[in-house]
């Protein structure tokens, strides 16, 4: 078999076998088939797409690239929830404690922030303490004893997804739903779970900026996770604005503690409900979505969920007392809160670049290399469809500098007021098959 036999197949519209995809995934891996021939590959994927059957072969070649998490030995229906990536997504931070707090288990497996998007491991760490490293025995062991650990991705999990994005970085092949689907749905099946919640967005501060490709996206991954044998679904979500309040490490860290106490931000309260309840009934826990919501309310609304929370926290070897006082955690040196200009309805906020501002002020990456200031960030005080009026706070900076006229006037110029508009539908559509 020879590289470019395959890449003049799909140059020319065929299909590729499993023997082919694999071929050519472990050739990649091992260094056998050199760039240049991959870029090739990759390029004929982005003109000429990929069947459901090759998009499976795919993910599931790269999948069994590298180690394969096995987490037989935890008790229960194992459900791994993934978002596609926004600006102030704090979910998993909030649905790990709240799921388990009801009997799931949660073995989850989370990635670090680059650029805008935050990274569930990058705000995990801003807890003092707090390890993301944990060896895969005693991560086990953690959920069948406390039903839940969040840990970061084992460095040998689907290696081909690591080389192969990397490549695409460069090779303008990163926008193709073949591609995307793959990368995501070989990592979420190398780590284990049995079932799979998939949070899709779709907006301005989202991979994909329209609901067409987010559809097509969605189906593409639960048609994979199906076809693989993991029961697989997902949720269309909205990310035209942040999600929830708070863009930034230590403070999504408290609007996580606030929700978990039954105080947060309601938009934020509602989607790890839709999560959640999808992930109780994968699990076998509740036989209908309403019966789902149902355990998890009262887990919030009666505190069980945040001594979840506390034991997670503890057991990880972080500081549990900042559920009780976040200030134990870092605090930014400045304070500001910036007004409305002029009274009216904010009508849109280009989420993306906000979540810019809060990465210009430390609290994201603009490369692998960065590191991160935990205490800095950014709090809206209005979202879409909220009235304001001159002179009201309109937006918090939390900052160690005082040099903020970049980041004040960055968010002016991305936050709107206008005529009064409707607050945008936060669940655009699911997908089940």
């Amino acid at each position: 078999m020879r590289m470019i036999d395959l890449i003049e197949k799909k140059r020319d519209g065929g299909q590729l076998t499993k023997e082919e995809i694999n071929f050519f995934v472990e050739g990649y891996t091992d260094g056998s088939i050199p760039d240049y021939q991959a870029s090739a590959f990759l390029m004929t994927i982005f003109y000429k797409d990929m069947t459901d059957e090759e998009i499976t072969n795919l993910t599931l070649a790269m999948a069994n690239s590298g180690d394969v998490i096995d987490l037989s030995s935890i008790d229960g229906v194992k459900v791994d929830k993934h978002s596609t990536g926004g600006v102030g997504d704090t979910t998993t931070i909030v649905l790990a404690p709240l799921v388990a707090s009801v009997g799931v288990p949660v073995a989850k497996m989370s990635g670090r922030g680059l650029g805008h998007t935050g990274g569930t491991i990058d705000k995990l760490e801003a807890i003092p303490g707090f390890q993301v490293e944990i060896e895969n025995d005693n991560f086990i062991k953690l959920v069948n004893e406390s039903q839940v650990a969040v840990t970061g991705q084992s460095g040998n999990l689907a290696p081909a997804d690591k080389k192969l994005y990397a490549l695409r970085d460069v090779t303008a092949t990163v926008d193709s739903i073949p591609l995307i689907a793959s990368s995501i749905m070989s990592k979420k099946i190398a780590s284990g779970a049995d079932a799979i919640v998939l949070d899709v967005t779709t907006g301005d501060g989202a991979f994909m900026k329209n609901i067409e490709d987010a559809r097509r996206l969605a189906k593409t991954m639960v048609r994979i996770g199906n076809m693989a044998g993991r029961n697989t679904m997902a949720v269309i979500s909205d990310m035209s604005q942040p999600l929830g309040e708070a863009i930034g490490n230590s403070i999504e860290i408290e609007e996580a503690i606030e929700t978990l106490k039954g105080n947060g931000p309601e938009d934020l309260t509602e989607m790890v409900y839709v999560l959640g309840s999808q992930m109780v009934v994968l699990a076998g826990k509740a036989s209908s979505l309403e019966e789902a919501r149902e355990m998890l309310v009262e887990a919030l609304e009666s505190g069980k969920a945040l001594e979840t929370f506390k034991v997670m926290i503890a057991n990880q070897g972080g500081n549990p007392d900042i559920v009780d006082d976040p200030s134990k955690m870092d605090q930014a040196k400045y304070v500001v809160d910036i007004p409305a200009k002029e009274t009216g309805w904010v009508n849109e906020i280009h989420a993306e670049n906000v979540g810019i501002a809060a990465m210009i002020l430390g609290a994201g990456r603009k490369t692998k290399e960065d590191s991160i200031d935990y205490s800095v960030g950014v709090k809206l005080h209005k979202k879409v469809g909220m009235k304001v009026e001159a002179g009201e706070t309109l937006v918090t900076i939390y900052a160690n500098t005082e040099d903020l006229d970049a980041v004040t006037n960055m968010l002016y110029d991305n936050i709107s007021i206008g005529s009064e508009v409707e607050e945008p539908a936060l669940v655009r559509d699911i997908i089940t098959e």
